[in-house]
Protein backbone atom coordinates (compact mmCIF):
# COMPACT_ATOMS: atom_id res chain seq x y z
CA UNK A 1 0.00 0.00 0.00
CA UNK A 2 1.04 3.70 -0.63
CA UNK A 3 1.10 5.69 2.59
CA UNK A 4 2.17 9.33 3.32
CA UNK A 5 1.75 11.37 6.54
CA UNK A 6 0.62 14.92 6.91
CA UNK A 7 -1.35 17.65 8.78
CA UNK A 8 -4.91 18.57 7.50
CA UNK A 9 -5.55 21.95 7.02
CA UNK A 10 -9.52 22.67 8.36
CA UNK A 11 -12.76 23.74 6.77
CA UNK A 12 -12.30 27.40 6.51
CA UNK A 13 -8.60 27.11 4.68
CA UNK A 14 -10.23 24.35 2.49
CA UNK A 15 -12.46 27.18 1.09
CA UNK A 16 -9.88 30.09 0.89
CA UNK A 17 -7.49 27.50 -1.14
CA UNK A 18 -10.46 26.91 -3.11
CA UNK A 19 -11.28 30.68 -4.12
CA UNK A 20 -7.23 31.23 -4.58
CA UNK A 21 -7.53 28.36 -7.12
CA UNK A 22 -10.46 29.77 -9.07
CA UNK A 23 -8.68 32.81 -8.90
CA UNK A 24 -5.15 31.53 -10.18
CA UNK A 25 -6.73 29.50 -13.09
CA UNK A 26 -8.59 32.78 -14.10
CA UNK A 27 -5.73 34.83 -14.27
CA UNK A 28 -3.31 32.19 -15.54
CA UNK A 29 -5.42 31.48 -19.02
CA UNK A 30 -4.16 28.35 -19.06
CA UNK A 31 -5.84 25.31 -21.13
CA UNK A 32 -7.65 22.82 -18.56
CA UNK A 33 -5.73 19.87 -19.68
CA UNK A 34 -1.91 21.50 -18.95
CA UNK A 35 -2.82 21.27 -15.30
CA UNK A 36 -3.91 19.09 -12.81
CA UNK A 37 -5.44 21.32 -9.81
CA UNK A 38 -5.54 19.57 -6.56
CA UNK A 39 -8.84 18.80 -5.08
CA UNK A 40 -8.64 21.46 -1.81
CA UNK A 41 -10.39 18.38 -0.07
CA UNK A 42 -7.47 16.60 -0.67
CA UNK A 43 -4.75 19.26 0.25
CA UNK A 44 -2.62 18.28 2.99
CA UNK A 45 1.01 19.45 4.38
CA UNK A 46 2.97 16.28 4.22
CA UNK A 47 5.03 15.80 6.79
CA UNK A 48 6.29 12.55 5.01
CA UNK A 49 5.82 10.01 2.24
CA UNK A 50 6.42 6.93 2.75
CA UNK A 51 5.35 5.49 -0.90
CA UNK A 52 4.72 1.91 -1.04
CA UNK A 53 4.83 -0.75 2.16
CA UNK A 54 3.89 -3.95 3.13
CA UNK A 55 0.50 -3.84 4.29
CA UNK A 56 1.60 -5.41 7.54
CA UNK A 57 3.89 -2.66 7.85
CA UNK A 58 0.95 -0.15 8.57
CA UNK A 59 0.85 -0.60 12.28
CA UNK A 60 4.36 0.28 12.67
CA UNK A 61 4.10 3.13 10.89
CA UNK A 62 0.72 4.38 12.82
CA UNK A 63 2.59 4.04 15.96
CA UNK A 64 5.14 5.65 15.09
CA UNK A 65 3.06 8.74 14.07
CA UNK A 66 1.36 8.17 17.55
CA UNK A 67 3.85 8.35 19.83
CA UNK A 68 5.80 11.30 17.44
CA UNK A 69 2.58 13.31 18.08
CA UNK A 70 2.10 12.68 21.75
CA UNK A 71 5.13 14.55 21.83
CA UNK A 72 4.19 17.66 20.33
CA UNK A 73 2.17 20.58 21.71
CA UNK A 74 -0.43 21.34 18.77
CA UNK A 75 0.59 24.89 16.88
CA UNK A 76 -0.92 27.15 14.68
CA UNK A 77 0.56 27.13 10.71
CA UNK A 78 0.24 30.17 8.55
CA UNK A 79 -0.39 29.80 4.62
CA UNK A 80 0.88 32.53 2.71
CA UNK A 81 3.34 32.97 -0.23
CA UNK A 82 2.84 30.84 -3.55
CA UNK A 83 5.53 29.41 -5.27
CA UNK A 84 6.86 26.89 -7.53
CA UNK A 85 9.32 23.90 -7.74
CA UNK A 86 10.65 23.70 -10.92
CA UNK A 87 11.60 27.63 -11.63
CA UNK A 88 10.66 29.25 -14.96
CA UNK A 89 9.68 25.06 -15.87
CA UNK A 90 7.42 24.68 -13.04
CA UNK A 91 5.95 21.33 -12.43
CA UNK A 92 4.55 22.15 -9.30
CA UNK A 93 2.35 25.20 -8.40
CA UNK A 94 1.51 25.51 -4.43
CA UNK A 95 1.73 27.56 -1.10
CA UNK A 96 3.72 27.99 1.99
CA UNK A 97 2.42 26.60 4.76
CA UNK A 98 4.05 26.81 8.19
CA UNK A 99 7.25 28.34 6.70
CA UNK A 100 9.78 29.47 9.20
CA UNK A 101 7.79 27.48 11.79
CA UNK A 102 9.68 26.02 14.31
CA UNK A 103 6.87 23.59 15.83
CA UNK A 104 6.24 21.91 12.40
CA UNK A 105 10.22 21.54 11.60
CA UNK A 106 10.78 19.69 14.87
CA UNK A 107 7.82 17.48 14.50
CA UNK A 108 8.81 16.58 10.68
CA UNK A 109 12.27 16.00 11.99
CA UNK A 110 11.19 13.97 14.90
CA UNK A 111 9.03 12.04 12.94
CA UNK A 112 11.75 11.39 10.06
CA UNK A 113 14.15 10.41 12.67
CA UNK A 114 11.98 8.00 14.11
CA UNK A 115 10.84 6.19 10.90
CA UNK A 116 14.47 5.91 10.08
CA UNK A 117 15.33 4.69 12.99
CA UNK A 118 12.57 1.79 12.11
CA UNK A 119 13.94 1.03 8.75
CA UNK A 120 12.48 4.08 6.38
CA UNK A 121 15.55 5.77 4.95
CA UNK A 122 16.01 9.92 5.86
CA UNK A 123 14.67 12.73 3.33
CA UNK A 124 17.70 13.44 1.48
CA UNK A 125 16.39 17.05 0.64
CA UNK A 126 15.23 20.26 3.19
CA UNK A 127 11.98 19.77 4.19
CA UNK A 128 9.57 22.47 2.34
CA UNK A 129 6.30 22.44 4.04
CA UNK A 130 3.70 23.26 1.13
CA UNK A 131 0.57 22.58 0.04
CA UNK A 132 -0.02 21.78 -3.27
CA UNK A 133 -2.21 23.72 -5.83
CA UNK A 134 -1.77 21.82 -8.67
CA UNK A 135 0.81 19.52 -11.30
CA UNK A 136 1.63 21.45 -14.41
CA UNK A 137 1.79 18.91 -17.18
CA UNK A 138 2.68 21.51 -20.14
CA UNK A 139 5.74 23.31 -20.42
CA UNK A 140 4.15 26.63 -21.60
CA UNK A 141 1.76 26.71 -18.61
CA UNK A 142 4.81 26.11 -16.61
CA UNK A 143 6.29 29.49 -17.79
CA UNK A 144 2.70 31.18 -17.23
CA UNK A 145 2.37 29.85 -13.46
CA UNK A 146 5.77 30.96 -12.51
CA UNK A 147 5.09 33.82 -13.79
CA UNK A 148 1.66 34.43 -12.01
CA UNK A 149 3.54 33.00 -8.79
CA UNK A 150 6.10 35.74 -8.90
CA UNK A 151 3.15 38.17 -8.59
CA UNK A 152 1.78 36.17 -5.32
CA UNK A 153 5.31 36.10 -3.25
CA UNK A 154 3.52 38.26 -0.82
CA UNK A 155 0.23 36.57 -0.48
CA UNK A 156 -1.40 35.98 3.15
CA UNK A 157 -4.52 33.36 2.55
CA UNK A 158 -4.84 32.45 6.70
CA UNK A 159 -3.71 30.51 9.61
CA UNK A 160 -5.40 26.82 11.15
CA UNK A 161 -4.25 24.55 13.30
CA UNK A 162 -1.93 22.00 13.31
CA UNK A 163 -3.74 19.99 16.21
CA UNK A 164 -3.13 15.92 14.91
CA UNK A 165 -0.69 14.04 12.47
CA UNK A 166 -2.82 11.54 9.88
CA UNK A 167 -1.52 8.20 8.24
CA UNK A 168 -2.68 7.97 5.21
CA UNK A 169 -3.33 4.95 2.41
CA UNK A 170 -3.24 6.64 -1.27
CA UNK A 171 -4.76 4.56 -4.09
CA UNK A 172 -4.15 6.27 -7.41
CA UNK A 173 -6.89 6.29 -9.77
CA UNK A 174 -7.90 7.61 -13.06
CA UNK A 175 -9.93 9.88 -11.52
CA UNK A 176 -7.30 11.14 -9.11
CA UNK A 177 -6.01 10.43 -5.70
CA UNK A 178 -8.24 8.15 -2.80
CA UNK A 179 -7.02 8.97 0.33
CA UNK A 180 -7.88 6.40 3.69
CA UNK A 181 -6.99 7.60 6.81
CA UNK A 182 -5.58 4.71 8.52
CA UNK A 183 -4.86 6.50 11.38
CA UNK A 184 -4.98 10.29 13.58
CA UNK A 185 -3.24 11.12 16.46
CA UNK A 186 -4.10 14.32 18.28
CA UNK A 187 -0.84 16.50 19.20
CA UNK A 188 -1.32 18.16 22.82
Amino acid sequence: MRVFIAIDTDEVIKQDLTDLQTRLQAEADVKKGDVKWVNPNNIHLTLKFLGEIKDEQAFEVCNIAKGVASQHEHFDIDVETVGCFGGKSARVLWIGAGRNCAQLLKLQQDLDEQLSQAGWPKENREFAAHLTLCRIRNPKASFRLAELADQYKEFKLGTFAADAVTVYQSELTPRGPVYTVLGRYELQ
